[in-house]
């Protein structure tokens, strides 16, 4: 049953968003005040109408709403996105705060769609790893997308595809610089051939052999029923199955492969399928859901055929680029791995009810 809190008037939001009253702005608060009063997103869907998914895109853009009103954003901006456009918005999420107002300006001068919104924000993170920027461009979202038009036209060799570059990025573009590189690739057709992203290293655990069970260690003979006593309760959590103890950390058992054996240092961290996005080696879905990624801390050598772990505006990111970021590396990524497919849990529990 959902917590009562008497700070928050469960009740009221429900109505509220039932009603549909105020903006949707405040139907993203009322949805997470919901949810961290212990309503599932299932059951706000039955009380109110908006489904799991849509609470979590509202949710999300009203986060970056409250950001970009804190980092003082055009009137203009806050007027327009606080009555319409939370898809565009949502699309900001992976931004870095300080640049959030910037893109939704953007975004808005430039009408864009949520899916044109996507490739600006794709746009706006690359450019900002740059080591340097180009020469005579500035550090605006407008120059950020004119500079991945310009990019994109080079490896193109299709006439009409280098043309809806270069008008994109024509469009685009604040800075002399980035306007005369681009007219230049009106009369020189020379093409640059982008070097591919390699593959992701992405692993599912299949057979239960690669289920390592883990189990707290007692001692050494001779032992007392207080030793034995004294052992934790081992309650694995989530899909990876995590095992907690006292204090902030935890432990999770990885298959000895020989990828993470030969690493030094090696670390694992839980990621959303939304933070690997950016790289095309997998569909969307096979990305989708909870990931872990095994990263060796010791491996801090930029090479180009690999993905590594950057910092950035003090956010940890995984980064792929064909030049080494203007960023210290913090290691490198050695797999991602996928939770094992079980189409039923009670099943696997009672093999049995398999077998007949």
């Amino acid at each position: 049953m959902p917590e009562t809190n008497p700070a928050i008037d469960t009740e009221a939001l429900i109505i509220k968003l039932r009603r549909k009253q105020g903006n949707w702005v405040e139907w993203g608060e009322a949805c997470q005040h919901l949810q961290k009063a212990q309503f599932s997103p299932q059951q706000i869907f039955e009380d109110t109408g908006f489904e799991p998914i849509q609470q979590n895109q509202i949710i999300v853009a009203a986060q970056v709403f409250r950001s970009i009103e804190a980092e003082a954003a055009p009137a203009s901006v806050l007027d327009h996105f606080g009555i319409r456009g939370s898809d565009v918005l949502y699309e900001l999420r992976l931004l870095a705060q300080g640049d959030r107002a910037a893109a939704a300006e953007l975004a808005l001068k430039h009408n864009l769609e949520f899916e044109q919104t996507r490739d600006a924000v794709k746009a706006i993170k690359d450019y900002a790893r740059l080591k340097q920027l180009p020469e005579g461009y500035d550090s605006s979202p407008g120059d950020a997308v004119a500079y991945q038009s310009w990019r994109l036209t080079r490896q193109k060799e299709d006439l009409q595809a280098r043309s809806r570059l270069i008008a994109r990025g024509l469009q685009f573009a604040t800075s002399d610089a980035a306007r005369q590189a681009l007219e230049k690739l009106l009369t020189d057709f020379t093409t640059v051939k982008a070097r591919p992203a390699p593959r992701l290293p992405l692993f599912r655990l299949e057979s239960e052999d690669e289920l390592p069970l883990i189990v707290p260690v007692v001692g050494r003979m001779p032992l007392s029923k207080a030793d034995l006593q004294s052992a934790p309760i081992v309650e694995p959590e989530g899909a990876f199955g995590l095992v907690k103890f006292s204090g902030n950390g935890a432990w999770v058992a990885l298959p000895g492969w020989q990828v993470l054996m030969s690493a030094a240092d090696v670390v694992a961290i839980l990621a959303d399928g939304e933070e690997l996005a950016d790289f095309p080696s997998y569909s969307d879905k096979r990305l989708a859901g909870e990931l872990l990624m095994a990263i060796d801390r010791d491996d801090r050598n930029w090479r180009d055929d690999g993905y590594f772990m950057v910092e950035e505006k003090q956010q940890l990111r995984i980064v792929w680029q064909e030049t080494e970021p203007d960023l210290p590396i913090l290691g490198r990524l050695l797999c991602v791995l996928r939770p094992k497919a079980i189409l039923d849990e009670n099943l696997a529990k009672d093999p049995w009810q398999i077998d007949e």
